[in-house]
């Protein structure tokens, strides 16, 4: 949305008050200004990389972990039912 001539009179007019009347207030407000400004280059930045990497087909890291983490589970409990039924099979066979 567009701001009109005089709103953006008004808004400069503003701005100078302020700039006059608390210059420690318009400094942090320019330098949180700039942090912002700084952070969304930065997300952005981070945005791109990620929608290359998955049009290049790389999995995420937290994708990574979660398959390795699914495969130790998936281990863990073909190993505990391998010691399950050999346990109850020499059970039902004593010497």
């Amino acid at each position: 949305m567009a701001w009109s001539q005089d709103e953006e009179r008004m808004l400069l007019q503003i701005e100078r008050h302020l700039i006059d009347e608390d210059p420690r207030l318009a400094a942090r407000l320019e330098s949180f200004n700039e942090r912002v400004q700084r952070r969304e280059r930065g997300r952005g930045g981070r945005r791109l990389r990620r929608q290359k990497a998955r049009l290049s087909g790389v999995p995420r890291r937290a994708t990574v972990i979660i398959m390795i983490s699914w495969l130790l589970i998936a281990t863990l409990i073909a190993t505990l039912l391998v010691l399950v039924l050999r346990h109850e099979a020499a059970a039902a066979f004593p010497l």
